[in-house]
């Protein structure tokens, strides 16, 4: 007896998508007058690099090789200070959240920092593409005397390509403690309609980029009206409760970054930024 079977009445098991994961685990301490690298630990598609320099306090460039971000993919990073240890990090290139068909993409951060150490937290732009969704948080543990700079800066597409974001979901959660105390807590949330959303007044009002800075250390009050000369109409900052927080909106990449530079420029005191900042 023949039988005929057609491959279309073969059933067919779902495809699964590949998935781009990542960890990373660094730790930092003094020896001697200089910081310097005790722990690194890299898994999946996120790689760490320390560019040789011949400078204090040296940089870590964080890299995800997996070229973006898609629904489904999960990274985390752990960054640790000893006392007196100082540490610039940075990103290698502006990152890409892609269209999601597999709800959102996570990434997590943990910074730790002992007494007297310095962290600039400067990770370049996030680009949202039109349907991406991604997760992301980033918790924070101060010791008493330590300073901590950080800045998380978003695009809605790319205006130069003509891009725009009409829908997916961002959610960004910040939690900073100094000695186990909440000293700033923030959550940003956009879903559904987005491009409705950002035309809002008090939301983006029509911009299409947007950043927030937080210091927290010595000399705050005394920057904060240099730092309000440099972010112009389009930025604000205040200081309160052992912080220094700024906002930033702009239409596109290029206003927010010609704002963010002197921004950070004066919030380092003098020290440059990552050679990757440069425009």
């Amino acid at each position: 007896m023949f039988v005929d079977i057609s491959p279309f009445d073969t059933p067919v098991a779902p495809a699964r998508l590949q998935r781009a994961n990542g960890a990373l685990c660094l730790a930092f301490g003094r020896r001697g007058d200089i910081t310097a690298l005790k722990t690194l630990y890299q898994e999946g598609s996120a790689k760490a690099r320390l560019p040789r320099a011949f400078w204090q306090p040296p940089e870590v460039v964080l890299i995800n090789t997996a070229g973006g971000l898609a629904g489904g993919d999960s990274f985390s990073t752990e960054i640790t200070l000893d006392a007196e240890a100082a540490l610039v990090a940075t990103t290698q290139a502006c990152e890409r959240v892609y269209r999601s068909i597999a709800g959102p993409a996570e990434v997590s951060t943990r910074l730790a920092l002992g007494n007297g150490a310095r962290l600039d937290w400067l990770p370049q732009e996030t680009i949202l593409f039109n349907g991406g969704m991604l997760r992301r948080r980033l918790e924070v543990d101060l010791a008493g005397s330590s300073e901590f700079l950080a800045v998380e800066a978003v695009l809605f597409g790319r205006t130069a390509m003509g891009e725009s974001v009409r829908s997916g979901s961002f959610h960004d959660r910040w939690r900073i403690r100094r000695e186990g105390r909440l000293l700033f807590a923030d959550d940003v949330r956009l879903e559904g309609d987005i491009a409705d959303q950002l035309v809002r007044p008090a939301v983006l009002g029509g911009n299409r980029a947007m950043a927030t800075i937080i210091f927290t250390g010595l000399d705050m009050d005394a920057l904060l009206d240099p730092l309000r000369d440099v972010l112009g109409e389009g930025g604000g900052a205040s200081a309160w409760g052992g912080k220094l927080l700024a906002r930033i909106a702009a239409p596109d990449s290029l206003e927010l970054r010609s704002r963010l530079i002197p921004a950070l420029s004066l919030l380092m005191k003098g020290r440059p930024l990552p050679k990757v900042w440069q425009l």
